[in-house]
């Protein structure tokens, strides 16, 4: 997958990150079976735990992969989608995401949507 770039998407993933302790930055709007791979292969990790570690990611080094977006009733809204992976409890996690961002950037205004979780 190709790295996000676009230093104004860059900057507002990050921005948005960057706030991961106050809910209104990182939302989530999950379908059942991620709620049921979380409970099963996370236990007792919290949404607001995998925010912290999405930004703990990116704010080392990892990378924000961007796709395109193909996908019937998701492509009419949004050009890409975000995802992430990384290590929770030594499992390998990927996230999926949307982000809502408006240029110029302005700090606090950027925000991520996350849509699924799972193990790869």
């Amino acid at each position: 997958m190709p790295p996000l770039e676009d230093p104004d998407r860059l900057a507002a993933f990050k921005d948005a990150l960057a706030n991961w302790s106050f809910s209104d930055y990182i939302q989530f709007d999950l379908p059942e079976e991620a709620d049921k791979w979380i409970r099963r292969h996370l236990g007792n990790v919290t949404l607001k735990d995998i925010g912290r570690r999405m930004h703990e990611h990116v704010a080392s080094g990892g990378e924000i992969d961007e796709v395109p977006e193909t996908r019937s009733g998701w492509c009419e809204q949004y050009e890409y989608h975000h995802d992430l992976r990384f290590l929770i409890q030594g499992k390998e996690v990927y996230v999926e995401t949307r982000l809502h961002y408006w240029v110029p950037i302005i700090a606090d205004e950027s925000w991520i949507l996350v849509v699924n979780i799972h193990g790869r």
